[in-house]
C-alpha cells in the first residue's frame, strides 16, 4: 500500500513527499520532532505531544507551530494509513535557508509520517557509554532533529546485544538513554533522574510520575551497578523493564515495581488516549 505523508499543508505519496536539499533540518539539523505510539488509528497522548513541540521549537528559536495544523496533519495521517500499530513522527524544521547556520527567511517545514511498528518485549538490555549528555547544552531538554550522538551511541549497544544505550551527564549524574528515560528501584522506591540532570521531559516519564507515584531526584550514574530493579520509559517502549546492564544481570525482571507501573500504565492509558 502507497504510504501517504503530510508535507507542509498536503498529503502526499512517497514518491512527491520531499523537501529541499536546502532545508535546516537536513543541513544543520535545525529542527524538533515528537514521536507518538498510533494504536488502530489513535495516537496516544496528542495534546501533551504537541505542547512538548511547542516548547521545543521556542527553546530552539523556531515559531511556534500551529496546533491546529499539526492535529489536522496527524488525523490525515493516521486516516490515509491504517494501521494496527505505528510510529507516528512530527517534524518540525527552519525551513529553507542558506548553506551555514543562518536561518534563511521562509515558513518553517512540517512533515508527518507513520510508519508500521510492534509492541517491545516487556524487557530489554542496556549499555552505558563513555560520552555525557551536557546538561548546560543549549539543547538540553529539547527534543532536536540533532541526534548523531544518539545514533552513535545506540550503534554501540546494537553491537553489544542491547537496544538502548544510557547516559551520564557532565557530572557524572545519570540522565537519560538515546530515547528512552530511565527509572530505578532502589529499596522499594520508584526514582528517576530530575529535569535539572539534563533529560529530555518524555510524556511517558510524567505519566509513570504521576500514575505510578515516582519521585524526582539526584541519582549518580553509578546507580545502575545497584539498584534493585531498572526500567525504560518511551512512547513506543511504555514501560519496558531492564534485564542486563552491561555484563550486570538482574534476574526476575520484570521486578514487582516495575510490573505494577507496566500495568498501571496499561490500564489508565487504556482508558485515557489523551491524558
Amino acid at each position: 500500500m502507497t504510504q501517504h505523508i503530510w508535507v507542509n499543508g498536503g498529503l502526499k505519496d512517497t514518491d512527491s513527499a520531499t523537501v529541499s536539499v536546502f532545508d535546516h533540518g537536513l543541513t544543520v539539523g535545525d529542527g524538533v520532532f515528537e514521536t507518538l505510539k498510533a494504536v488502530d488509528g489513535t495516537a496516544f497522548a496528542m495534546d501533551r505531544h504537541i505542547a512538548r513541540l511547542a516548547r521545543s521549537a521556542r527553546g530552539l528559536g523556531l515559531p511556534e507551530p500551529d496546533a491546529k495544523q499539526v492535529k489536522r496533519a496527524c488525523a490525515a495521517v493516521l486516516e490515509a494509513n491504517p494501521m494496527p500499530f505505528g510510529r507516528l513522527r512530527i517534524t518540525y524544521t527552519g525551513g529553507l535557508a542558506p548553506l551555514g547556520s543562518d536561518r534563511g527567511c521562509t515558513a518553517p517545514t512540517l512533515v508527518v509520517a507513520l510508519g508500521a511498528s510492534s509492541p517491545r518485549p516487556d524487557t530489554t538490555a542496556v549499555v552505558t557509554v563513555p560520552w555525557t549528555r551536557n546538561e548546560k547544552g543549549a539543547l538540553a531538554g529539547l527534543k532536536s532533529t540533532s541526534y548523531a550522538e544518539n545514533v552513535m551511541a545506540l550503534a554501540r549497544a546494537h553491537e553489544h546485544g542491547a537496544t538502548e544505550a544510557l547516559f551520564a551527564n557532565t557530572q557524572g549524574r545519570l540522565c537519560e538513554g538515546t530515547g528512552s528515560n530511565v527509572f530505578i528501584v532502589l529499596d522499594g522506591e520508584l526514582l528517576t533522574p530530575q529535569l535539572s540532570a539534563g533529560c529530555l521531559a518524555g510524556i511517558t516519564r510524567a505519566l509513570v510520575i504521576e500514575w505510578a507515584g515516582a519521585r524526582e531526584t539526584d541519582l549518580p550514574f553509578d546507580v545502575l551497578a545497584e539498584a534493585d530493579e531498572i526500567f525504560l520509559t518511551s512512547s513506543l517502549r511504555d514501560v519496558q523493564a531492564v534485564h542486563r546492564v552491561d555484563d550486570r544481570e538482574l534476574s526476575g525482571a520484570p521486578g514487582p515495581v516495575t510490573a505494577k507501573a507496566m500495568r498501571v500504565l496499561a490500564e489508565r492509558s487504556a482508558a485515557e488516549p489523551n491524558p
